[in-house]
Parts: structure tokens; sequence; C-alpha cells
């Protein structure tokens, strides 16, 4: 059994979502302790818990952990396609869950398909615009058959979000993008709740992102929402790649501050020459360690969270990563 220390380098839910996938598809049973160690809450928090849970159930196991616990013990079985449904019981992010659930479902014999509540558009996590925008992006470039649609959208804190995602089995591509060619264009996503309308808060999302680039294309759309919220999501697309940045409305947070936050994001991004943003990064990594050739990415950024799950993934599997951070290329050695 393998021993993961949960308070490793960036010390996150990160270690538990990658330690539970690859515990899933190699069928290591693995111990993971001092989960979340040296956050304000420690342990696991309603969605780490929905992750471990819907991993268990997508390898038709269980599993004993509960909110608050710092240590779990998973022994996974075979990996089952089928249909599952998850409630993450809060405005905790659909897409942390979703993370721990997709690289595991390629692995099953049958398609998969996900229902799963929870928040749309959560702090600290990428927005479900990011990962329709984004991560699918990805998931084609590397040959994932991998659908998104989010039937109810969802802020903090009351959440009731929804979103639906189907998933073949596949065995991921290699990447290797080092420049990213000729920009095609910018586009951006603004939603707010159907509270925000009179206050046109989407439109002026917008409007403060076309301060810094003329959009290509451009959606406004007002949300029925449990709680009030906003957010925008803006891309640049090139040949070869897609960077993106997203920023999320709070209270006291003009429309005007949400736009131009994202705006300045991406344009950091892009001054920066990366292929790859610092948000991707390492969401990408376990997938390029399952492909048959070797990878290589430059990325915005060489984050702890790229260094925490070069780590996890290295425990588990035989690659090799090398980090080369003065031109921020990261390479992914599977021969």
């Amino acid at each position: 059994m393998l021993h993961i220390k949960g308070d490793t380098l960036e010390g996150g839910g990160q270690i538990i979502r990658t330690a539970m996938a690859l515990s899933a598809i190699t069928g290591e049973p693995c111990k993971i302790d001092k989960i979340r160690f040296n956050r304000p809450k420690s342990g696991l928090q309603p969605q780490h818990l929905a992750a471990v849970k819907s991993v268990a159930q997508l390898c038709n196991t269980k599993i004993d952990a509960n909110i608050g616990d710092t240590s779990l013990i998973f022994e996974p079985k075979e990996i089952k396609g089928g249909h599952y449904e998850i409630d993450i019981g809060t405005a905790g992010a659909i897409s942390l869950v979703l993370q721990s659930l997709i690289l595991p479902s390629l692995h099953a014999k049958q398609p998969v398909s996900l229902k799963i509540k929870g928040g749309t558009h959560v702090k600290w996590s990428p927005t479900m615009d990011y990962m329709k925008s984004i991560f699918s992006y990805y998931m084609k470039k590397i040959g994932v058959d991998f659908s998104l649609n989010i039937e109810n959208y969802a802020f903090y804190p009351k959440g009731g979000g929804i979103v639906n995602a189907t998933l073949k089995p596949a065995t991921p591509k290699a990447l290797t993008i080092i420049d990213r060619g000729k920009l095609i264009g910018h586009e951006a996503v603004s939603v707010a709740s159907e509270d925000l309308r009179k206050n046109k808060v989407a439109e002026r999302q917008v409007n403060a992102v076309e301060n810094f680039f003329d959009l290509e294309k451009k959606d406004m759309n007002y949300v029925p929402s449990l709680s009030t919220g906003s957010s925008i999501h803006v891309s640049a697309l090139f040949e070869n790649c897609i960077l993106g940045e997203s920023s999320l409305g709070e209270r006291g947070k003009k429309a005007e501050e949400v736009g131009s936050e994202a705006a300045i994001g991406l344009k950091n991004q892009i001054n920066g020459h990366a292929c790859l943003d610092k948000h991707i990064a390492d969401q990408l990594l376990p997938f390029l360690a399952f492909a048959k050739q070797d990878s290589s990415i430059r990325v915005s950024e060489i984050t702890p969270h790229v260094l925490t799950n070069i780590w996890v993934i290295e425990q588990f599997l035989p690659v090799k990563f090398n980090v080369n951070e003065k031109d921020k290329i990261i390479e992914v050695k599977v021969k």
C-alpha cells in the first residue's frame, strides 16, 4: 500500500484528487494522511469528501471517510462504466470533483455519464465556463471524447448548480506545445444571476474586458440562481493552444473590476509567451502521464500545484518529469 503524505509541498485537496484517481486506475491501494494539514480548516471538506466518495463509487467499492478526517485508506476495485449522480451538498466546486473522476472514467470498459450537483462558479477553483472553454479544448487535443453541459448555474454560498458530463474510454495522446503560433482571437463569456440584470452586470464585465482586447465573440447571460453572483471568463485562441482567465464577482466588487481582473490576468499570461495557462498545466499532467509518447509543454508559471501533482504522479507511475524553470517547459518522459 502506497503512503501519501497529504502535507507535501502545496498540501491541498489536489493531492487527494490526484492520488485517488491514480489509485483507481493502477489498482494500487493507498493511505493518505495529514490531509490539508496546514489549511485553516484541516481535513476533508464537503467537496473533497464528494470527490473521495464518487471515485470509490466509480470503483465499485466503499470508503470510510467523513468531514474533517485527516487520513483515509482507499482500496480500489475495477472501474465501472455507467451513470453516476453526485451531490456535493453545498456550493462546493463541481469542477474539482470532476477533476477526480475524468481520468479514471477513461479507464472504464464502458462510457461514463456524470450528473454533479454543487457550485458552478466558486472561488479558488476553475469555473465551469473555464472548464468548457479551456479544459475541454485540451481534452480534444489529447484525444479524449468529453462533453460538458451546465444545466443549472450556482454561486456561493447556496449551491444548487447541476453539471452533466459524458466520457468515453480512451488512452490520452501525448502533447507537445512549445510555440503557440499566430493569434486567432479573443472571446469572453460573462454570466450573472438574474437579479443583477437591472444593473447590467454581465454587459459591464464585458465592457471592461474590451478596454484591453478586441473580442471576436462575447456571450452575456443572466441565469436563475439561488445566490447572487457573477463571473467572466476570457480566452485567447492561438493556432496551437488556448489561454484563459476567469474572475468572480463578490459583494463590494464592481462589475468593471471583475472584467478588468480577468483581462489583466490573461494579458500577463500572453505577455509571458506561455502556451498553457497556470490553471490548466497541473490538471493536464496526470493525463499526459498515461500517453504512449513523451510530452513537452510551455506553461505560464511553474506553480506549487504543478510541482505537487508531479510528486503525486511519480509515487504511482514509472514516469519522469523534467522541469525547466527558466524557460517554463515541462517534459513528461513516459518511455
